[in-house]
Formats: structure tokens, C-alpha cells, sequence
């Protein structure tokens, strides 16, 4: 894919954690393929946190929804090191860059996470001047005053918003766009949602593959629980990218693999299969764990958000939309073999521009990662 097709597609190009966790001022680069590598504690799974908790911000979760996937919630984002001020306030700030028609978008936001959790200020910037901005006026209202772009005869609007929600997704229900300044923020701010939304965290959990499933549960879940139903689904619908993932199988999995198929169970369930040489299979709860988590991951990046529980913006045409899947441990439980594979079909699929990934590492396959052509390393062991 040309450079200009793949510039109409939004894309974070940037992670910023100003103050988050154990970051500080941190700035990091996202290519098509980004991993994280460094020791344990160094910030890796921390990092994919706020970029998911962000993603969960765009698509209108309040910050309660967004931050629960982390342990401990909004409280835990706050650096160990900030000090409460005279009325007993900490938080972090989170940001990103999204690069796309509308050109590089800025979003950075401000959460006060005790005594309360809120939205305290927010700022997208683009086209050289700022978008929109928010600010806490009144901590005893659960709002901040807001303030967009307009550029008409009054150059700047404003107006109250909630305070536990991300401005910029709530910004096409707010701005008419009917000057040229509110169709310049209308396009930044569906920049930032469309690429945020794009996002599928996945994290496969073997102990929860090999039990059968219902033959109608087709789309993907994070845990791929249900991933029997899914290589149902698949295996009928694309014949070509079932046949990548049959030699990918083969490339990760022990043994010759012929193909893999699924069988029907009483109840409307079914168990998937690796079908073997001379008729003979193997049901994927006999597999190692590190064989189901490199199937899984082979599946979700071949096969696309048509076939993955997630969001997306349905207002862009999927043309439009690049998916970014999110997987820490990425190479949790696999052998090196294993993980060549992976890191080589995620090489691949990235390069097309219709898929990008970022994931952590650690170890020797970290190492060996730098091998791989395309992918970008950001080492928080330095």
C-alpha cells in the first residue's frame, strides 16, 4: 500500500504519558509494528493501559469504565511520587498524536483522580492553533467549561461539559460545522475517535480456550475464549485467510498440520480441531499454552475487526479505519520458535497498512525482535 493510501487512514503516531504510573514526561513513537521491551516494572504493560484507557475515552466510556481494566482503577495511574495539594488533589496526564487527512492531531487530558475522579483539562491542537480546551472553573459542579474553535463571527465557542467523559468524542454532538473553523475541529476530533476506536486489546488465555463453545459466539473476545466458534466462522467465510492461518499452524504448532477445522458437539457447541496427516486430529484443548496463545494471536491478525468484539466507528467506512490490536505479553508462553513466526506474520500484515500492532516483550525474543524488518523498539530498560 502507497504512502498516500495509508495517510487516509488515522493513526496514533504517538503515545505521551506527561505524568502516569512510573512515567514521566515520556514521550514514545508508534510505528505499524511497536514493541516494548524491559525489564519487569520498567512500565511496559503501563504503557498499553493508557493507550487502552484512552481508546475506551474515545468511544464514550465514562473514566470509571475506562480505567477499570487496570487494577486498582484511576487511583493506581497516579505517579507514586505526586504530592496531594492543599485540598488533597492527585492525578496523571495521558496523550497522544494522530496522524491523518486532517494532519497531525494533538490530545492531551488532565484526570484528577482523588478526592474525586475527573476530567480537569483537556486540549486538542491542530492546523496551528487549538481546537478545543477545557477547564475545571467550579470543583463543586461535575462539569468543566469548554471552549472550541469557530471561527466565524464569534471566534470561539463555549460551553459546559461533563467532567467524567472525554470531550472530543462528545465534539460532532456539540459543534454544527457549519464554518470552516467548526469543520476543522469536526475533522480533528473524528480524526482522534476514529483512530482511537480502532483498537483491539488481546490477551489469550489459554485456560479458558479448550472448553467448547457455542457455535453462534463468532466474534472474537479479547481472552479469545470463544475462539472455536471464531475458526468456524472463518473457515467458511475467507477461504484465503484460512488458509494462511492452516500454514501458519503449521509454522507454530508441533507436528504436521493439514488443516483446521470444527466439530459439532450436542447443544449447539463445538470444539476446534488441528487436522493431522491420514485423517487424524488434534482437539485444541489438547494443545500447550503456548500453542493456543500463537494460534489466537495468528487469528486476530488475520483475520480483521469484522471478526473481533470491538467498537468500531460505524460512521467511517472500514476503508477508512486501520485496527490496532494492543497485546501485552505478546510473547508470553511461546517458545523462540514460535515467536519468530508471530513476530514475522505481524511484519507482514502491518506492512499492508490494515493492521497495526503494539506489544510488549521481554527476554530473549525482545532480542530477537530487532531482527525483524519493520519493527520498532522501545527499550524502557535504558
Amino acid at each position: 500500500m502507497d504512502a498516500a493510501t495509508q495517510l487516509q487512514r488515522p493513526a496514533v503516531t504517538e503515545l505521551r504519558l506527561s505524568a502516569f504510573k512510573s512515567h514521566r514526561n515520556a514521550v514514545y513513537p508508534l510505528g505499524p509494528l511497536t514493541l516494548f521491551r524491559g525489564p519487569s516494572g520498567s512500565g511496559k504493560s503501563s504503557a498499553l493501559q493508557a493507550y487502552e484507557a484512552l481508546a475506551r475515552l474515545a468511544g464514550g466510556d465514562t473514566l470509571d469504565e475506562a480505567f477499570a481494566p487496570v487494577a486498582g482503577g484511576a487511583t493506581a495511574c497516579v505517579p507514586q511520587q505526586a504530592r496531594p495539594d492543599e485540598q488533597g488533589r492527585r492525578g496523571f496526564r495521558i496523550g497522544c498524536t494522530v496522524e491523518g487527512p486532517a494532519g497531525p492531531v494533538r490530545l492531551d487530558v488532565a484526570v484528577q483522580a482523588e478526592p474525586e475522579l475527573r476530567v480537569v483539562g483537556e486540549r486538542l491542537t491542530g492546523s496551528g492553533r487549538t481546537l478545543l480546551s477545557t477547564a475545571l472553573r467550579d470543583p463543586g459542579l461535575p462539569r468543566v467549561e469548554a471552549a472550541w474553535h469557530t471561527a466565524g463571527s464569534v471566534p470561539v465557542t463555549r460551553a459546559p461539559l461533563p467532567d467524567d467523559r472525554l470531550g472530543t468524542a462528545l465534539l460532532p454532538l456539540r459543534v454544527a460545522g457549519k464554518t470552516a473553523g467548526q469543520r476543522i475541529v469536526l475533522d480533528a476530533a473524528e480524526q482522534v475517535v476514529v483512530a482511537l476506536r480502532s483498537v483491539f486489546p488481546c490477551d489469550p488465555r489459554p485456560e479458558l480456550m479448550r472448553a467448547p463453545v457455542a457455535a453462534r459466539d463468532g466474534l472474537l473476545r479479547g481472552a479469545c475464549d470463544n475462539v472455536a466458534a471464531v475458526l468456524g466462522r472463518t473457515r467458511s467465510e475467507c477461504v484465503t485467510r484460512h488458509a494462511a492461518l492452516v500454514t501458519a499452524a503449521g509454522a507454530g504448532c508441533r507436528g504436521r498440520v493439514d488443516g483446521v477445522s470444527v466439530q459439532g458437539l450436542e447443544g449447539g457447541f463445538v470444539r476446534a480441531v488441528l487436522a493431522r496427516q491420514a485423517g487424524s486430529a488434534t482437539p485444541l484443548e489438547h494443545l500447550g499454552d503456548g500453542e493456543l496463545r500463537y494460534l489466537a494471536l495468528c487469528l486476530v491478525l488475520l483475520t480483521g475487526p469484522g471478526v473481533l468484539a470491538m467498537d468500531q466507528a460505524a460512521e467511517v467506512l472500514p476503508a477508512r479505519q486501520v485496527l490496532t490490536v494492543l497485546a501485552d505479553g505478546l510473547d508470553r508462553c511461546l517458545d523462540p520458535r514460535q515467536a519468530r513466526e508471530l513476530l514475522g506474520l505481524a511484519a507482514r500484515m502491518c506492512e499492508r497498512g490494515h493492521i497495526r500492532l503494539v506489544g510488549t516483550v521481554r527476554g530473549a525474543v525482545a532480542h530477537a525482535a530487532e531482527e525483524v524488518a519493520g519493527a520498532s523498539m522501545v527499550d524502557l530498560g535504558a
